[in-house]
């Protein structure tokens, strides 16, 4: 009974590593569709111009907007209307732009959202109806139609003295307010190889993704043309049923490799450090010293019963204070991103601060990694 305890133990203790190594695994790896793209599956820009009707007061000027007023005036020649040779003074409507994108395998009758924004000095289009607008693509062809009643959460109140202003009014969505006339051609099932294209392009994830296909396929079918490209030959097992394919394909794993990068956004002072940064022995002191300037005023009297007048004087004090705790951190070469975030904690950084400082280390040639400011 003891052996077979000890077995049972002992395979549970295999079992149980074999688990924690595998969820390590899945947990680090990624699925192709997650970090690729099949190429020619994409979504198509779409852009209009249009006018929106039906605001309360809070539309272009049409005196000092020339263009609102010759669309309002053209709108109006559609439905049988002649204002050419009136004075147009209305300030409900506004011209917008309408933007829209046209996802892949968008079929005729389907809907997709749209954004309005204004183009003139139109205060809010909450409320708003658009007027049909046609939306086209980069190569002037309409590809669908806009229309409908335009939603913002923003709200705007003005009152005679004071205003308040929320979000942005003066843009807006129409959910489903564009209907798909044209589609875009493309068929899957005539294809007899397949693309795939890396998000963030790297030779060794590429190949990765190709070795990763290959294994799952059982031929070598798929190869990394380039960084960012992975070509994959359809198996005559596979002739027309691409889409079966393309699922396995996206639904694999592969660990993406990354470049040892630090990113850096001066504006909001983010510092962003990769995992596999590394630097060489160095050390770093990090100094502090403030300067304080401060003017104190003070009231001077003249003596009793002499002619002087009262003032009002003012001395200036000057303080300079050097933070004595600065100290002097050494780092070994080779440190990890966790030992690299200590060393700068113990000197009690600041994100600007750390900023500076790894810049610093950058130019002394002991930062092996890029470094990126956005």
């Amino acid at each position: 009974m003891k052996v077979l305890n000890l077995k049972k133990t002992a395979i549970f203790t295999v079992i149980t590593l074999l688990m924690s190594f595998y969820s390590t695994e899945a947990v680090s790896s990624s699925r192709i569709k997650d970090i690729a793209d099949f190429e020619g599956i994409r979504e198509n820009q779409l852009v209009g111009y249009g006018l929106v009707v039906g605001l309360n007061g809070t539309g272009d000027n049409i005196k000092s907007i020339n263009f609102a007023k010759e669309s309002l005036i053209s709108l109006l020649d559609q439905v049988g209307i002649n204002s050419r040779d009136g004075q147009l003074k209305s300030k409900n409507v506004a011209a917008v732009m309408v933007t829209a994108s046209l996802p892949p395998f968008g079929r005729q009758g389907s809907r997709i959202d749209v954004m309005v924004s204004a183009l003139g000095d139109a205060k809010n289009l909450q409320g708003g109806t658009l007027i049909a607008t046609p939306l086209v693509a980069a190569n002037g062809e309409v590809y669908a139609v806009a229309q409908g009643q335009v939603a913002s959460g923003a709200v705007s109140a003005r009152g005679a003295t004071q205003s308040v202003t929320k979000g942005v009014p003066t843009s807006g969505r129409i959910p489903n307010g564009a209907i798909i006339e044209n589609e875009v051609d493309f068929s899957l099932e005539s294809m007899k190889t397949i693309r795939l294209a890396l998000r963030n392009p790297d030779f060794t994830t590429a190949r990765r993704v190709s070795d990763a296909i290959n294994a799952l396929l059982g031929i070598d079918t798929a190869q990394a043309l380039d960084p960012t490209t992975i070509s994959v030959d359809v198996p005559s097992s596979y002739e027309g049923k691409i889409v079966d394919l393309m699922t396995k394909i996206e639904q694999l794993r592969v660990q993406p490799d990354q470049l040892a990068k630090v990113v850096i956004d001066e504006s909001s002072g983010i510092v962003v450090i990769g995992k596999d940064v590394k630097i060489n022995k160095l050390a770093i002191a990090q100094g502090n010293l403030t300067i304080k300037i401060s003017e104190v005023p003070f009231v001077s009297q003249p003596l009793p019963f002499s002619n002087g007048e009262t003032v009002v004087e003012t001395t200036t004090a000057i303080d300079i204070n050097e933070d004595i705790q600065s100290r002097l951190a050494v780092l070994e070469t080779g440190v990890n991103l966790q030992e690299l975030v200590d060393g700068l904690n113990a000197l009690g950084v600041t994100p600007r601060d750390l900023i500076s400082i790894l810049q610093a280390i950058k130019a002394s040639g002991a930062l092996q990694a890029d470094i990126e400011v956005i």
